[in-house]
Formats: structure tokens, sequence, C-alpha cells
């Protein structure tokens, strides 16, 4: 069962916005047994929809659409599905109502526009999927044993007709194999290292069970996907797989999940250990106390942190001692310690992280060159601290930053777990 996916938007083909949406589609087409065999984005042009139509339906049984959908001239998806399916636009009256509520309920004593009386029109020959969180309904098509569906290109609007509508529909219409996944998270052990202890489990595997490795930055993924007929054979074979890598590599293991982010896990790990983190960031400016307060549950273990950017913050705020930076500059082992142990006591916690760096593209407080970062994790018993050079770029010098304290927190954390 192959599906496509074609998006409509100049603005995906500038680089204005970036098409989530197909990723969206795609992982959830997939955990219902559908493959996705390609994704193509294309401009708002009539010749170039109709074509991008064609082809698919040579390739795939569904087509998935999105773009185009709004009530203004630029947006010619509906009036090319029309062309396309030899067909006519019609009023729909529960769209229209639909439409009218949805104004209402934003502008008050305001007559609604014309123009949006036109997200009620429909190709009369089309299955209309009402959209719940806007004003463009999706359609439904079949022609020639291939479903066409479109929706509007807003993501959340996509998003809900997709898990309400047409995922209920693929599924009941088509036969499908089943496609179970696993992810083992670990930490600690390189890609090669990994594929080295468990060459011979990989061998055997059955053929309906493949692995994949997905590194990333000091983390490997180890994916497990079964397909097949029999649900209950492919679930037995994921666990047995499963046990057998976890006598191999259990050190390394931190976790199961699809992609638990470095963040998720640090925050498990001292949800887990009934453990405390704060931070002091001086060139990451805030980034890393955004990821470990952007999850659920992030205020059992995040007690809060500090942009300490400015020389005098150091001082002020995280009570550094002035002359421990004129004698070491801002940018030094000496002061990212300081500053851990700072922020440390300021907010009661466990854990702490501190930065501080020259992230460019001029040289700031200190002498350092730019791409330089020193990281510091203060521990309940100690602190230590790492000297990195990254890159002559701010932003990839940040990110770098960023993701290296964390991964030193979840290096010292991990030991929890071991205790």
């Amino acid at each position: 069962m192959l599906a496509e996916i074609i998006t409509i938007g100049d603005e995906i083909l500038i680089g204005q916005i970036v098409d989530s949406n197909s990723a969206f589609m795609g992982q959830e087409l997939n955990k219902v047994g559908i493959d996705v065999y390609q994704i193509s984005s294309i401009q708002d042009e009539k010749q170039h929809i109709l074509s991008a139509l064609e082809e698919a339906k040579q390739r795939a049984d569904i087509v998935l659409i999105t773009g185009g959908l709004g009530p203004t001239k630029d947006d010619i998806t509906k009036h090319t599905l029309c062309e396309y399916f030899d067909d006519i636009l019609i009023p729909d009256s529960e769209v229209l109502v639909h439409v009218q509520n949805i104004y209402a309920s934003y502008v008050k004593h305001t007559p609604m526009p014309e123009t949006l009386k036109l997200q009620a029109l429909v190709p009369r020959t089309a299955t209309v999927l009402m959209n719940n969180f806007g004003t463009a309904p999706g359609m439904w098509f079949e022609k020639d044993n291939t479903v066409f569906v479109s929706m509007p290109g807003v993501p959340s609007e996509m998003k809900g007709l997709m898990l309400n509508e047409v995922l209920p529909r693929l599924q009941q219409k088509f036969e499908r194999p089943y496609i179970l996944h696993k992810t083992i998270l670990t930490y600690g052990l390189g890609e090669s290292t990994i594929a080295q202890r468990i060459e011979d489990i990989e061998n055997g595997m059955p053929e309906y069970l493949k692995l994949a490795y997905l590194p990333n930055f000091g983390k490997v993924r180890l994916r497990l996907s079964a397909r097949g007929v029999h649900k209950e054979i492919l679930e037995q074979a994921i666990i047995n797989t499963v046990a057998q890598i976890q006598e191999r590599i259990e050190e390394a293991i931190i976790g199961y999940g699809d992609d638990e982010a470095i963040e998720i896990s640090i925050g498990r790990v001292l949800k887990e250990n009934a453990k405390t983190i704060a931070v002091a960031e001086s060139c990451t400016g805030g980034k890393i106390a955004h990821l470990l307060a952007a999850h659920a549950g992030a205020s059992a273990y995040f007690k809060g942190g500090v942009v300490a950017y400015a020389t005098e913050s150091k001082v002020n705020v995280l009570e550094v001692s002035p002359e421990l930076i004129k004698a070491h500059t801002v940018t030094s082992h000496e002061v990212v310690e300081a500053m851990a142990i700072g922020v440390q006591k300021k907010f009661n916690s466990d854990y702490a992280i501190a930065t501080t760096g020259n992230a460019g593209p001029d040289k700031g407080d200190g002498d350092a060159e730019v791409g330089t970062v020193f990281i510091a994790i203060a521990t309940p018993e100690t602190v230590i601290s790492e000297k990195f050079i990254f890159s002559n770029q701010r932003e990839r010098t940040i990110g770098k930053a960023v993701h290296k304290a964390l991964e030193l927190l979840l290096s010292e954390v991990l030991n929890l777990a071991k205790v």
C-alpha cells in the first residue's frame, strides 16, 4: 500500500516555511501500515498541480495534498481539482454554517466577508471532511482505484483532519500489513561499537525484522521495525530481539521510545531519583533552560535558570568573585565553575549547568578565540568543567554548546540510575 504526499505553496519552495506537514503525515501513515513512496513540494500553479496529480496516480494508491485552500485568489487548489476530476464547485450548507460560526466566535457585530463564504464551495463529487480547527474543509476523491485527499496547509488543521477523518477512512478502506517499531535509546557507545557487539544478533534476525542505527550527538537510537500480517509473531520477534540486545549493551541503554530527546532523558532520570537541576547561562543565552522547561512535568526537576550574559551579571547575580574574573577572565574553567556553584546555591538544586564562552562574531568581554566555550556541571558532591573549541559560526557554536552541556549532564545523572 503506497501513498504519495504533495504539498502546494510557493512559501515552502522559497524557504519561508518548513514543511512539517509531510513529516507528520509520514509518521502517521507508517503507524497504520501505509508506506510513503514520494513527497513533492510544488508551486501554486494550475498546470504544475495537474501534472503532479496525474504522475502521483501512476505510482500510489493514496495521494495526500495539502495547501492552497484559502479564500483568496492565489489559492487555486479547489479549482484545479475540479478541472482534474471534471467537476464543478457547489455550495455546502453544513460547511457554510461552520464557517459562519467560526467567524462569529472571533469577530463580533461585523458581517462576514463575502470572500469567506467561498470556503463553503466544494467539488460536487467530493466527500466533504469537516475541519473542526478552521474554515477550509478537507475533500476526499476517488479516481481509477486511487484515493485523493485534499487538506489545508495549516498544520493544526491538517493534523486534525488526518487524525479524525483521513486515517480512520483509509484504515476502513484498505487492507494493510502490521508495521511495529521499537526504539532502544543508548548513550556512551559509538555506532560502530554497538554494531560489533550485536553483529550476530542482527545477522540472525528474520527477514521481516529490520534494525536501523540512528546516531546523533553522542546518542544512538536503535530502531527495530517489523512488518507482516501476523501481529503476534511480529511482537514476539521484537521482544526477543530487544532482550538479546539488552544483554550485550545494557550499560549503554538509557530508555526506550520513538525519539526521546536528550533533555527528556535527563528529566526522566532526575524525576525518578527526586533530584533537581538549575542552569546559569552566558553564551547559550537561555537555550538550555528553554529545552529543560519545554516538556510537561518539568517543574518536578527544573528549579530555574539565570542568563548572566554580561560580566556584571555574573558578579551581581551569581556572586562570582570579581578578583576571580580579573585573574582568569570570564571565559575560563574557574569562572564557569563558580557560575555553576552560584546557581546551584541560588536555587538550592542538586545539579547545575553553567556555560560561558565566546560565540562571536567579536571577542566581547574576554580575549578567548571565537568558538571557545567552557561548560561546568555541579553535582551534589563536586563540580567539573571542560573547555571546547566549536566553530567560528555563532549559531553553530551555540547549538553545539547547548547539546554538549546536556550530554555532560546526562553522563552525570546516569550515575543515579546505577546507584
